[in-house]
């Protein structure tokens, strides 16, 4: 008798398995478009704006340190080519 209810709750545990793996890819297949969706909706907000929009702020020169405070500017030296 022991056999036949082991035998029952595996079968049932198996069943219970197989559907939360159904409902878990159905799940993720659901995320999948919603995540899709609102990537396409942020591509198309940003181009209605020219990705100005967001707080990001585009700043003219920006970086470190540039080549002019680094020493590289134009240089100005005498050639000898007006000798």
């Amino acid at each position: 008798m022991g056999a036949v209810v082991s035998c029952i709750q595996s079968a049932l545990r198996t069943i219970g398995r197989t559907i939360m793996a159904v409902i878990n890819g159905i799940g993720n297949i659901i995320m999948a478009i919603v995540n899709g969706i609102i990537n396409f909706l942020g591509i198309i907000v940003g181009f209605l704006t020219c990705n100005t929009c967001g707080g990001r702020r585009h700043r003219h020169g920006a970086g470190t340190a540039t080549a002019r405070s680094r020493g590289f500017g134009r240089r100005r030296h005498r050639t000898t080519a007006a000798i």
